[in-house]
């Protein structure tokens, strides 16, 4: 960073732009509006490349860290406190540029995201191990594209109150925050100045703000928000690497040298390839060794050594491939070998690890049952041994599944129908697999079991009926708590005198007045059908349910 010579990334994004500025000074046809979305790709293109070498640097900065923490401590807390910045920075201009592409086509953000942006898993810089959503937009779809009074409604905003100030004023906040780190004596060479001077295409002066989002088409407006990415994005590694550089390399002592393993993955499905990369920490990448590995020992030795598989390292990193094809835990050992530049005699540095291989298998399991009920939720887990619950993506044959917050899903299948396939896939690296899938049968659920006290059928005291007072529908042996019955009529009679009497329909489950006048009048032997009892569940279909005959005694 000593004397800020300027990369050849810079210059192309000050070309981009000097091409970008001419553009807006244009009216807007088909062959410059097309000349905008062949910009657009391009930063687009440039940033995502960028940000892969952002992170490698991130990574020989984190190596550093963990040979010499002591050392290293005050310049690492720094540059993560740069990352932290700089991933918020980016990530509130990319929901501007979706805002805006949203508000422009009159359609809420998550529509506009999946209408006109590709989305694709980036590791996520603030939670290792994670990913975040990183979303492109596809301008070329985008209908308004050469549109402007939305664009500049939102930006600019009826008072000077749009985003772009909002923006101005979170920039220059991120710039200093930058120039904190690295020095105000490079103040000029960082971008992103937004209290600078700016005149129009008469040579009028405007603010920052103006100059890039009044009037200016949503095309353009896309395009300089991804400049701006840019800028954060220069302004990030500069910073990074002038952290770095007050780290002298040469200082470190290699008396207490480790051998380091470091897998691409500890779970590999069988058909790929388990991948590590075996390393000495701090090793001089000028320096030659040879990586000598046995498979199937924790313990390399004398014995076993000659017939070792010898690597050859390159830049001090040998690669390590296998093939996954025996399931089940795999280890290997082995030793680095290289000149002690010390006592320039040959030095050993033993290692050892292990790995599992894990058949390609997809399990999917019913909660609560082994098939799937028609007109109620199923909660189902999916779950392939070896693989992240996050990087799998189930699919249905028919109906639908709706994943909850604790990873399991909710599965809704269509009436009528008598199977079901459940399938399943994973993102394993660049690589999408099947994990398989699973036929389910399908049933309507059960009708529940219209009971009075309790009962079906049988003798029953006066008082003791008189006192239940209802009809009550019970599901019996279904485990779905939430999923009730209601009835909705019924009849009910009785023979005095040899003749037949019937209340005629009565509506819910409630005993009504005539009912109970049955029950009250009722002489002990005599016996009171409750018959034509409709049932209506959550689904909405209706269940004619069996009879409850009583005696009075």
């Amino acid at each position: 960073m000593a004397g800020y010579k300027e990369t050849p990334r810079q210059k192309m994004i000050g070309m981009l732009y000097l091409v970008l500025t001419a553009l807006l000074a244009l009216n807007v046809s088909k062959d410059i509006l097309n000349a905008f979305l062949v910009v657009n790709d391009n930063m687009e293109s440039s940033n995502q490349s960028f940000n892969s070498k952002i992170n490698s640097e991130y990574a020989k900065f984190e190596s550093q860290y963990q040979l010499n923490p002591g050392k290293t401590q005050e310049y690492w807390d720094k540059a993560l406190q740069v990352r932290v910045k700089s991933f918020e920075m980016m990530q509130y201009i990319e929901n501007i540029k979706q805002e805006v592409v949203a508000r422009s086509e009159k359609v809420s953000i998550e529509e506009a995201r999946k209408q006109f942006f590709t989305v694709q898993q980036n590791p996520n810089p603030l939670k290792p191990g994670t990913t975040y959503d990183k979303y492109t937009v596809n301008l070329n779809n985008v209908e308004t594209k050469d549109k402007f009074d939305v664009p500049t409604n939102y930006m600019i905003g009826q008072n000077k109150n749009g985003k772009a100030f909002e923006l101005s004023a979170k920039l220059k906040e991120y710039r200093k925050f930058i120039l904190g780190v690295i020095g105000e004596q490079f103040a000029d060479k960082v971008g992103m100045v937004t209290d600078g001077k700016y005149v129009d295409a008469s040579g009028s002066s405007q603010n920052w703000e103006t100059y890039n989002f009044y009037n200016t088409i949503l095309a353009a407006n896309v395009t300089i928000l991804n400049k701006i990415i840019a800028e954060v994005q220069t302004a990030e590694f500069d910073a990074i690497n002038n952290l770095y550089s007050n780290i002298s390399e040469k200082d470190y002592k290699f008396d207490n040298v480790q051998a380091k393993v470091i897998p691409k993955s500890q779970y590999v499905l069988a058909g790929t390839n388990y991948e590590a990369e075996i390393m000495v920490a701090a090793f001089d990448s000028k320096s030659q060794s040879t990586v000598k590995i046995v498979r199937g020992v924790d313990k390399v030795s004398e014995g076993n050594l000659s017939g070792a598989q010898v690597l050859k390292t390159v830049d001090g990193t040998a690669k390590l491939e296998y093939a996954a094809s025996a399931p089940g835990l795999q280890r290997y050992a082995g030793v680095i070998e290289m000149v002690d530049p010390s006592t320039n005699e040959l030095a050993r540095y033993s290692f050892a690890a292990d790995y599992i291989v894990v058949p390609r298998t997809l399990t999917v399991a019913p909660l609560k049952m082994n098939i799937l009920y028609s007109g109620l939720k199923n909660p189902v887990s999916i779950n392939a041994p070896g693989v992240p619950s996050e990087l799998i993506t189930p699919s249905i044959s028919k109906g639908k599944m709706t994943k909850k917050d604790d990873g399991t899903y909710d599965v809704e299948v269509p009436t009528g129908e008598k199977t079901v396939t459940i399938t399943a896939v994973a993102r394993i690296g660049d690589n999408t697999m099947d994990l398989g899938s699973f036929l389910f049968r399908i049933k309507r659920v059960p009708d529940p079991v219209a009971k009075i006290a309790n009962m079906t059928d049988g003798q029953i005291e006066k008082n003791r009926l008189i006192g239940a007072r209802a009809i009550i529908p019970e599901l019996v042996d279904f485990d779905f708590a939430d999923f009730n019955y209601e009835i909705v009529s019924y009849q009910m009679s009785t023979y005095r005198g040899g003749d037949l009497q019937t209340t005629g329909t009565i509506k819910g489950n409630v005993f009504n007045e005539t009912a109970m006048n049955f029950i009250k009048n009722a002489a002990k032997g005599q016996k009171l059908y409750f018959e034509r009892i409709q049932a209506k569940g959550p689904d909405g279909t209706m269940r004619t349910l069996n009879p409850i005959n009583l005696e009075i005694n």
